[in-house]
């Protein structure tokens, strides 16, 4: 029997996504696995419409295929859309966080340099501006050791220069580095205050971009990267 009118069917969808997802990247629900509509609304207690809509949003995301006669199938990692925050998310809270922590770093490293280097040549006034001030406040709330707002300015900083570097494909990244961002922090992986030198870091890498000095840019993100690789290899090599 369906609780839907008491819970409401959003949450109840975001429930069986988040629980199928998480067993999926998990390798809970291994690739072959078969999936059924019934089997699911019978497990979580939700309509048929919840069911198939849940599928339907797994399989845009590459983790299972829906065949008639054949149900739904669990989809091997290479057919993941693991560009998807959720599927981010839910693999930075599972058994292969480490792994996920290390492919998203190396994305970082490949593509930020870069990214912050087309920014000192190609972001607006307004942008170059927003880059400091946001620099600015958080050395502010990192040294205050507030950490839920240190990591939105931390997040909103990165985002403006994948955004403003006026590369589209570098753009399209800003939400994969923001899930990554907001993962360190809720999964306790950030020191009780940021360290020094990635303060610094961040202001030297807004400077540059303000003043269109792109290789000034470029090689504070790349040490700013490296500062962060660092921190992340106790857990690398574990």
């Amino acid at each position: 029997m369906s609780v839907e009118p008491q819970v409401g069917a959003e949450v109840l969808h975001n429930t069986v996504l988040d629980t199928i997802g998480s067993d999926i990247t998990s390798g809970e629900l291994a690739c072959g696995d078969v999936l059924t509509l019934d089997r699911i609304q019978e497990r979580f207690g939700v309509s048929r419409t919840v069911a198939r809509e849940s599928v339907r949003v797994l399989e845009s995301m590459g983790l299972v295929r829906s065949r008639r006669r054949v149900g739904i199938t669990v989809q091997p990692r290479s057919s993941w859309n693991v560009f998807d925050p959720r599927v981010i998310w839910w693999r930075l809270s599972g058994p292969g966080r480490d792994e996920q922590l290390r492919s998203l770093t190396e994305l970082r490293i490949a593509v930020e340099p870069l990214a912050a280097a087309a920014a000192a040549r190609s972001a607006s006034a307004v942008e170059r501006a927003r880059a400091v001030d946001l620099a600015t406040q958080m050395r502010e709330l990192g040294e205050a050791g507030r950490l839920d707002e240190f990591m939105e300015r931390d997040v909103a900083f990165h985002t403006l220069l994948l955004r403003a570097c006026g590369n589209e494909m570098f753009g399209a990244l800003s939400d994969v580095v923001a899930a990554v961002l907001r993962g360190r922090t809720h999964l306790g992986l950030m020191p009780p205050q940021p360290v020094p030198e990635a303060l610094d870091l961040h202001e030297r890498v807004a400077k540059a971009v303000a003043r269109g000095e792109p290789d000034v840019a470029e090689a504070a993100m790349t040490e700013l990267l490296a500062e962060v690789r660092d921190a992340m290899l106790p857990l690398w090599r574990r």
